[in-house]
């Protein structure tokens, strides 16, 4: 099975597996809140919706985010 997008480009944006789970947990759990209060049925899971916009460069890490790194 192979991971799609690819863990090196994951890594691209995210400098640590441990902060990558972190930011692609709390993207998800947001993108899951907005869907329900707005009422949208979701084609894909809330985690392969923020594991794309990690890999596309859509998220930024915050200033705790970062000196964390």
């Amino acid at each position: 099975m192979m991971l799609e997008p690819p863990m090196k480009k994951l890594l691209e944006q995210v400098p640590s597996r441990y902060m990558l789970v972190n930011v692609v947990a709390q993207r998800a759990r947001q993108v899951a809140s907005e869907a329900e209060d707005a009422g949208i049925p979701l084609d894909d899971k809330p985690v392969t919706i923020a594991i794309r916009e990690v890999a596309d460069g859509k998220l930024e890490l915050n200033d705790e985010e970062r000196d964390e790194a």
